[in-house]
């Protein structure tokens, strides 16, 4: 199974596992929209953590250099709806971001309201300038709203890569501790999210957020 979902309390943790690179395919996308359905359902708060070393590496490359043109779309497109479907969650949303998190692993990093990063050698930040690809307008509007505006030339158009403790600087992270504290980490944050009264929480995440998510939403319509 590629996503695992436990039940600590109050707080549904989410891990994205499929045994490599946690490329986002249509299967992880399935399984995380049944995770997440799970989890809106039966909880206050909702952790998205990934495996040892690797938080995501992004799409599935080798998937969509045998897809048709039409498949790729549909393939970005559900990306982008379920950064969204995290970024505009009604409900707190803590990432565990154990190790490398690197273009659509970055924006799923984004959509998280507080990020906890590894310590380490890992790279964090949208590759995709590198790799001679035009960013989808989801990967435009998250880092406009969640980076530190001096570095969004370096990290967007010049596919900048940082180590976790330059992420935290740049706005990718909000924190880094040691390899294995972080989900307990990102965990005890969601704990205290928690204790924030829910309506609240959702009313005014979704009136700060309103003009990113319609902008999002928007282009994924077209």
């Amino acid at each position: 199974m590629s996503v695992s979902l436990e039940m600590d309390g109050d707080v549904a943790v989410i891990t994205m596992n499929d045994g490599k690179a946690n490329a986002v395919n249509p299967t992880l996308l399935d399984a995380l929209e049944a995770a997440m359905d799970k989890a809106e359902a039966e909880a206050k708060v909702i952790v998205l953590a990934g495996k040892p070393g690797l938080f995501s590496a992004g799409f599935d490359l080798k998937l969509m250099q045998g897809a048709s043109p039409d498949e790729v779309k549909t393939l970005v497109m559900r990306g982008g709806a379920f950064a969204a479907r995290l970024y505009g969650n009604k409900l707190p949303v803590v990432a565990a971001c154990t190790g490398h998190a690197i273009a659509m692993g970055v924006f799923l990093l984004l959509g998280c309201d507080t990020r906890i990063g590894a310590a380490g050698e890992f790279a964090i930040g949208a590759n995709e300038t590198i790799n001679n690809m035009v960013l989808p307008q989801f990967g435009i509007e998250l880092p406009k709203a969640r980076l530190n505006p001096q570095y969004l030339t370096e990290a967007v158009i010049q596919a900048k890569m940082y180590d976790p403790v330059a992420a935290t600087t740049v706005g990718y992270l909000d924190q880094v501790v040691a390899p294995e504290k972080v989900v307990e980490t990102a965990t005890g944050v969601a704990a205290q999210l928690a204790q924030l009264p829910g309506q609240a929480y959702a009313g005014n995440k979704k009136l700060l957020r309103a003009e990113t998510l319609a902008a999002i939403e928007a282009s994924l319509a077209g």
